[in-house]
């Protein structure tokens, strides 16, 4: 918990000299005023967050975080358990999809084990921090203690301060567990007080039975847990999971070390809700990669005030959104660098 606290208390709003500053090197380059649009906006945030008018964005680092959830049992996904530490493996070896798209983005791509079902024993690659073998059944029970959700938490802070130190400038999340858009809704309720079959989609194509079934499911674990919006580590352990926990720690330790974060889909932001409901600058340091599919992620991102990079109709998860939107925010960083001023060029600017 120390470290969690300790983590809180080092968040800081992003420097609104340095955005003015960034925003008015921008406004110098050889275009007129504003015309790159949400480049700009890139440019001059990963600016005021690393801290730099130079930011260099080549080291990127994508951690995807795999864990797996008791709801399962209540019939709520369309692919057995077993497929969770299968990904991992895919993962590890370099063929899922989030591996094609990091290596397109000249991201490194990191698992970590935060819940699997599953004894890895030492798999060299994998990141162990299995806090426990997937979480208890939500719609039964509390998914997690309080101490398993902040051990998770602390475990995501540590990932993020430790990427800092190797001088990592880039973070993305990205997630892998089976059944876990049943807790990514449940979170999303929990903090908006929306109904649940607003909120709930078919996360892997599920049929009519089962989004029955899962709202069912959503539902008895919001009544028999009762979490409290107003706590949102309350929130994170009785319906959540540990690789949202993981992802919600990476994206406060982001923050609380000034490294810019790219959320990924629904899981993710569900990470990164819990995060922004911890700590109200936390949001500052975060770019929302995509808006997924899932019905639940508007809310989620309305919630966060953060604008979708892309929608591109993605509903794969594992960080696959986050890496496509950092080769842009990488744009916009190079914008900022490498364009020439008016001066430099000997073009003339506009009167007025």
């Amino acid at each position: 918990m120390k470290l969690l606290e300790a983590t809180l208390a080092k968040i800081k709003p992003v420097s609104e000299e340095l955005l003015q500053s960034a925003q008015a090197k921008l406004d110098n380059k050889t275009k007129p005023l504003g015309s790159l649009g949400r480049l700009e906006e890139f440019g001059r945030r990963v600016a005021a967050i690393s801290g730099s008018l130079q930011p260099d964005l080549s080291k990127k680092v994508i951690f995807t975080f795999a864990g797996d959830h008791g709801v399962v049992e209540e019939g709520v996904s369309a692919f057995p358990k077993e497929v969770t530490p299968q990904m991992v493996f895919n993962f590890l070896n370099g063929g899922a999809g989030v591996n094609v798209l990091a290596r397109h983005a000249g991201a490194e791509v990191r698992v970590v084990d935060m819940g699997v079902d599953y004894d890895f024993g030492g798999l060299p690659g994998l990141i162990d921090r299995k806090v426990a073998r997937g979480t208890k059944n939500l719609a039964k029970g509390a998914a997690m203690s309080r101490e398993e959700a902040v051990a998770a938490l602390e475990a995501g802070i540590g990932l993020a301060v430790a990427a800092k130190e190797e001088g990592v400038a880039m973070l993305g999340t990205g997630d892998m567990g089976i059944g876990n858009t049943t807790p990514s809704s449940a979170i999303i309720a929990a903090f908006s007080g929306i109904a649940v079959r607003e909120l709930t989609h078919r996360g892997t194509g599920i049929n009519d039975e089962a989004l029955e079934k899962k709202i069912t499911a959503i539902e008895n674990g919001i009544s028999v847990n009762r979490p409290d919006p107003a706590d949102p580590l309350d929130v994170l352990a009785k319906v959540g999971g540990f690789e949202i926990a993981g992802i919600a720690g990476l994206v406060l330790g982001a923050a609380a070390v000034g490294i810019p974060v790219v959320v990924d889909g629904f899981i993710s932001t569900a990470g990164a809700l819990v995060a922004s409901e911890m700590h109200p600058h936390v949001k500052e340091y975060i770019f929302a990669a995509h808006k997924s599919v899932e019905i639940g992620h508007t809310f989620m991102l309305g919630r966060m005030n953060a604008e979708p990079i892309l929608d591109l109709k993605l509903r794969l998860g594992e960080g696959t959104g986050a890496a496509l939107a950092m080769t842009l925010i990488e744009a916009g960083a190079k914008v900022l660098c490498e364009m020439a001023s008016f001066e430099e060029a000997g073009v003339s600017e506009a009167e007025g």
